[in-house]
């Protein structure tokens, strides 16, 4: 079997990763990698022995596939440059800064039927797996989902959106579908102009009512969702690589020795494999191309994840997404003012 050949354009902390994962597969060989800044091109291109490219389409006419690992605004560009050269992509999530710029990517991947997958990680990561396992088949009530980091001034080209929450936009619609009725948003400005803090609530027609949260102001790294079904409550830990059922049961036992007691709740720990979902999620990009197969999370899931993106941004910042809300609040207080007087 050939090698792929693979380059990666952006190497800073998350793109050398995609260089260490590249290097350990078999069949697969790392050509190179591209920076604007070339100190650091140079030197993550000679710790993995393979050369630094100072223009980034010397690269794509080496490659089979990329990796494009840069700051958002620059998604757009390279990936078109990718694919019009006919290089299978991989690119980092958001997709692209705006829903045009991803339109026109997902329209030239699909005539042009290459692959192209965006880096939603989590969908690769095992908790999420076998947390699709164990729901499957449960009535949901609700989920709730956090996502909170300390501020960290190297992820602000984007709101906390599309910085974090875009992730679990993602998980959302893939565990439970697209199909919701309801949707509100709030969020606060902290650290930078942009949204920092956002909570975002969704209700599903003849489903659960999903809460998300994204904050990037807090003291403390949480990947949290808390599912909420009948008969169960489950735990998911995205970082502790954790997965819990809590069940309440109301069984009698009797002791020989120790008397009479019940057992009112059973908890059940799931085996999670440890394995790294990066290595899931280049593994899954290079079976695509070998295969020449669509990718699992391919650009039109990474369209959708930005489209519902864009609109609870512009959700939050519109003043006439507070106004109806605070009206309707001021109304019921008054009601209940007046009901209470006549009492």
């Amino acid at each position: 079997m050939e090698n792929i050949r693979v380059g990666v354009i952006g190497v800073g902390s998350m793109g050398e990763r995609h260089c260490r994962v590249y290097s350990g597969f078999r069949n697969t060989e790392l050509v190179g990698v591209a920076d604007l800044n070339a100190v650091r091109g140079q030197i993550v291109a000679a710790n993995y022995g393979v050369h630094y490219f100072e223009d980034f389409e010397r690269l794509l006419a080496e490659v089979d596939a990329v990796s494009i690992v840069t700051t958002t605004p620059s998604h757009f560009k390279l990936a078109l440059a990718a694919l019009e050269r006919g290089v299978h992509v991989l690119v980092e999530k958001p997709i692209t800064e705006t829903l045009d710029q991803a339109k026109q990517l997902v329209a030239i991947a699909e005539q042009a039927r290459e692959v192209l997958q965006v880096g939603h990680i989590e969908r690769f990561n095992p908790v999420f797996t076998e947390l699709k396992n164990v729901v499957s088949g449960m009535r949901l009530i609700a989920i709730n989902v956090r996502r909170l980091s300390p501020f960290d001034i190297s992820n602000t080209d984007v709101d906390v959106i599309r910085d974090l929450m875009i992730h679990d936009l993602d998980l959302m619609s893939n565990l439970v579908g697209q199909d919701f009725d309801n949707l509100n948003a709030w969020g606060r400005s902290i650290s930078t102009n942009a949204i920092d803090h956002a909570v975002t609530s969704f209700s599903f027609r003849g489903g659960p009512i999903v809460t998300l949260t994204a904050s990037r102001v807090t003291e403390q790294k949480v990947r949290l969702i808390e599912v909420i079904a009948e008969g169960a409550y489950i735990e998911a830990d995205l970082l502790s690589k954790s997965l819990m059922i809590h069940r309440r049961t109301f069984p009698q036992y009797v002791g020989r020795n120790a008397g009479k007691y019940r057992q009112e709740s059973v908890i059940e720990r799931i085996h999670v494999p440890m394995v790294e979902p990066l290595m899931l999620e280049l593994s899954h990009f290079l079976e695509c191309v070998r295969e020449k197969k669509q990718s699992s999370v391919p650009g039109q899931d990474g369209l959708y994840a930005l489209q519902l993106a864009q609109t609870i941004s512009e959700l939050i910042k519109s003043s006439n997404n507070l106004n109806p809300s605070l009206t309707l609040l001021n109304s019921a207080t008054s009601e209940m003012g007046a009901t209470l007087v006549e009492i």
